[in-house]
């Protein structure tokens, strides 16, 4: 059995091995994945603060938005399209047909399937919700950069292609 190797810590604890002055990241300093998902939670929080009358979480608007770009696409195809897998699609899903939002239709060529479209009235919220989407990527763009947009998504996308194999 072999011995588990010493954790190593940095002699000082600079800018980039500190979050917010207070912890040491570590080996997370520089970990990819780690801001990526950091990254996430920041955005989704700062849509939330645009939408905060809006009773609906940031991905919801997601899932919405491609139904509305694909009306009668599949839940598996919404899955992939989303990054969503399964056991978080459906409970998001049941939520907005719940509401009223989004319809389920069984595919004729395939009973197991469901078609999804938007509803009247989750075409109107989706509506809403665009307003608030396009002054958060303003945000987002002035952080990223205007001119610096369309490598960062290639890069994401890179990412994503590269790491998406599995699903």
């Amino acid at each position: 059995m072999r011995e588990p190797t010493p954790r190593r810590r940095p002699a000082t604890a600079d800018a980039e091995t500190q979050w917010d002055g207070q912890l040491r990241l570590g080996a997370l300093s520089n970990a990819i994945g780690f801001h990526l998902r950091l990254a996430q939670e920041a955005s989704f929080q700062a849509f939330a603060r645009h939408v905060d009358k809006i009773d609906l979480r940031p991905g919801r608007f997601a899932i919405l938005a491609l139904i509305d770009e694909n009306p009668g696409l599949s839940q598996t195809a919404l899955g992939r399209a989303s990054g969503r897998d399964k056991s978080s699609l459906t409970p998001a899903l049941n939520d907005l047909v719940r509401r009223g939002l989004v319809l389920r239709r069984r595919l004729p060529h395939d009973q197991r399937s469901y078609a999804l479209s938007l509803t009247d009235a989750g075409k109107a919220l989706l509506d809403d919700l665009l307003v608030h989407a396009h002054e958060h990527d303003r945000e987002l763009d002035q952080i990223v950069g205007t001119a610096n947009k369309p490598e960062f998504i290639r890069l994401l996308r890179r990412i994503t292609m590269a790491l998406d194999r599995g699903g």
